[in-house]
């Protein structure tokens, strides 16, 4: 496993500069759980001890990060915050702009992360100029993981088009194969109607209605056949995808009871976590409709304002996380890519190599763009109205794509 030697050694400065009398702790509230995510998180472990820094956990379990933002909260308001935080875009901007996020400028001055790190990214690690959290990777929500044995049984091939996409779920249900291994839990329907509506309209029309949140595409036809595309879908699943946890819907596709998952790229440190190869035993495509186009969020370590003597070990944290090594070694683990332009793709495997390649091309041509259900397109509470007429619709209690398309405008309205 690759070290953040070079970087630590700076932060190791940071350290040895500090007060004799510094608390050497980094408390760490995040929601990494599951087996892969557990493994990835083990990396900074490994690379802080090694300067001298006691790790301290504080984990709150529950995919999408709701159970952890609310223990963040009550942490912030108690005025015992964690030395750090792992956030989500929206959330990150709230606790800046409410003042409780710390200063760690001096650092990504020194070391130029301004050059490195995508502008997009940017907007959530930084507060009028201020650096005050770091991203750890690039995750990217349009993916499709397909167990590739479970593919060559079904005589099935890589779906370039959403109808080819039915076609080949036809193929495994008719073979006795779960198609669709979802887990039914609102973020997990919202991440995957992400895809869908970039799939149905194109990585413009996704823009128009979720970034600019214009209303004429919002209540469009193209939006009404996205909830009749997401509709269709629900016919692939298993009798019981509901309350699931994302990562027990990736074990289904990892054994071969499905046979594919469409889930943001912290699956495939589930296959990695269970000895899996990349396209020997899965093979990940971008959502049918969407190469091209590369759908973000970023997992990022918001930095709490701490007492002085909580300061240097925070210092370490965010320098260990910005270096170059140790960005390879944790998402070569976590299955994402690096936040950083500048890591070589060399550890990756090809999923990895290809995300890496996704990244750059969709940051120049400006298809990269912030995931609606994951808080990078709109604030939380957007978001949480997108994630509530979703479900509904998915679930049943909202009948039609046409009262969908009203529900969500309605809902979005509201939220604003």
């Amino acid at each position: 496993m690759l070290m953040a030697g070079v970087a630590l050694a700076s932060a190791a400065g940071f350290a040895a500069s500090a007060h004799a009398a510094d608390d050497k702790t980094v408390q760490m509230l995040h929601w990494w759980t599951s087996g892969g995510e557990a493994a990835a998180l083990n990396v900074l472990k490994g690379d802080l001890a090694k300067e001298g820094f006691a790790w301290k956990d504080v984990p709150v379990a529950g995919g999408g990060g709701e159970g952890a933002m609310t223990a963040l909260k009550a942490m912030v308001a108690a005025g015992n915050p964690p030395t750090a935080s792992q956030i989500l875009g929206y959330f990150a901007v709230d606790y800046a702009e409410a003042g409780k996020l710390g200063d760690i400028t001096s650092l990504a001055t020194k070391e130029n992360w301004a050059k490195v790190v995508p502008t997009a990214l940017q907007k959530f690690t930084t507060t009028n100029g201020k650096w005050d959290a770091v991203p750890v990777n690039i995750h990217s929500v349009n993916w499709v993981w397909i167990n590739k044995a479970v593919l060559e049984k079904i005589g099935g091939t890589e779906p370039k088009t959403f109808d080819e996409f039915i076609a080949l779920l036809d193929k495994a249900k008719a073979a006795g194969v779960i198609p669709l291994a979802l887990g039914g839990q609102p973020w997990q329907e919202a991440t995957m109607f992400d895809s869908v509506v970039a799939s149905t309209g194109g990585i413009e029309f996704y823009k128009k209605a979720f970034v600019d949140l214009d209303e004429s595409a919002l209540k469009s036809d193209t939006m009404k056949k996205s909830f009749d595309n997401l509709a269709k879908l629900k016919a692939y699943t298993d009798p019981n995808f509901a309350g699931r946890d994302w990562n027990l819907a990736t074990a289904m596709v990892i054994k071969g009871d499905a046979l594919v998952q469409v889930m943001g790229d912290w699956a495939k440190g589930e296959f990695k976590a269970a000895n899996k190869e990349a396209g020997k035993d899965f093979l990940c495509y971008r959502f049918p409709g969407t190469d091209g186009s590369v759908i973000y969020n970023t997992d990022m370590f918001a930095m709490f304002n701490v007492p002085a003597d909580r300061k240097a070990a925070q210092l370490a944290l965010a320098d260990a996380t910005m270096s170059i090594s140790f960005q390879s070694a944790f998402n070569v683990v976590k299955g994402s890519v690096p936040a950083r332009m500048d890591v070589p793709d060399t550890a990756f495997d090809i999923c990895g190599k290809k995300g890496i390649a996704d990244v750059k091309a969709a940051n120049a041509d400006g298809k990269f763009v912030g995931s609606m259900a994951q808080n990078y397109a709109q604030p939380p509470a957007v978001a949480g109205a997108y994630h509530d007429v979703v479900t509904k619709f998915f679930h049943g209690e909202i009948k039609t794509s046409d009262s969908a398309v009203t529900e969500l405008v309605k809902a979005i309205n509201a939220a604003k």
